[in-house]
């Protein structure tokens, strides 16, 4: 059942991504007073993309793009598999790697800037899911994503500092506001966009289903602080995202100095915090 459900993360997770984002234009245009695009539009645009002539700056990008989708893939399949979470949140990082390469292959100040703050956003994104997957350690005794959905515990009680935390460093992989730092998916950023500055056609298509992908997995860390009850899962995981979409329409982009340090005293204060006051719970009893 754990490979049946790996294999339908890879066929559905970019229906439901691209659903997500379609949802996310929409909600966002409301909040801004517009009427906003039809549901489908994100499939409309990449749709598009690979109709459009096939052009690159250097042809390693494409192999490093297709990386990126393949082990973004993985990653979610890993995931919803039941698999290890530290070798999650590996694969999750290598996905970022490769995308980082591809933007330094091109000879271009505004991919290369792109491709350093990304990089930053690795570092301040890597400390909070670490710590998460450290406390949901201590509470099911496994980092098995399989024995973590099934525990009856309800984590998001024991572990409120990491959710918190969780919360915060969220935005830096939805690439919203106050962490849009390498790019956007907002037409602000249209025409210098960051690390996807130099991609264009199917290449850019792939970066953007690479997205779905990783929206869906990013969701699935938000279900597993609820997941003693599905229903109460997969409502936070709702008001989660409307709450990801109300900061990224009422903040300014941070610059990277202030994401970096905010994301890392985030970490220390609120995850350690969490795993310090529980291991000692844990001692007490």
């Amino acid at each position: 059942m754990n490979l049946l459900y790996g294999l339908a993360y890879i066929l559905a997770a970019p229906a439901l991504g691209g659903l997500t984002v379609g949802l996310d234009r929409i909600i966002t245009a409301r909040m801004q007073g517009r009427v906003g695009p039809p549901l489908l539009q994100p499939f409309y645009d990449v749709a598009k993309l690979f109709e459009k002539e096939k052009a690159v700056v250097a042809r390693s990008q494409n192999l490093f793009v297709l990386a990126y989708v393949v082990f973004m893939a993985f990653t979610g399949m890993l995931f919803f598999s039941g698999g290890d979470f530290l070798l999650v949140i590996f694969a999750l990082t290598l996905s970022h790697i490769f995308l980082v390469l591809g933007a330094y292959s091109a000879n271009s100040p505004y991919s290369f800037i792109g491709a350093e703050r990304e990089l930053i956003q690795i570092m301040a994104f890597e400390p909070m899911i670490l710590l998460a997957a450290s406390g949901m350690y201590l509470v099911t005794k496994s980092f098995y994503i399989s024995d973590i959905v099934r525990t009856q515990v309800p984590l998001v009680l024991l572990l409120p500092g990491l959710f918190l935390g969780l919360l915060y460093v969220l935005p830096i992989k939805l690439r919203k506001s106050p962490f849009d730092l390498s790019t956007s998916h907002h037409a602000h950023q249209e025409i210098v966009k960051g690390i996807t500055t130099e991609f264009s056609g199917s290449t850019l298509g792939r970066v953007e289903i690479a997205h779905w992908y990783e929206t869906v997995l990013l969701l699935g860390f938000v279900y597993l602080f609820f997941s003693f009850n599905p229903l109460l899962a997969l409502i936070a995981v709702a008001l989660t995202y409307v709450l990801e979409l109300f900061i990224d329409n009422n903040y300014t982009r941070f610059k990277w100095a202030l994401a970096l340090k905010s994301a890392w005293l985030v970490a220390l204060v609120l995850g350690m915090g969490n795993i310090a006051l529980l291991w000692y719970y844990m001692k007490g009893l």
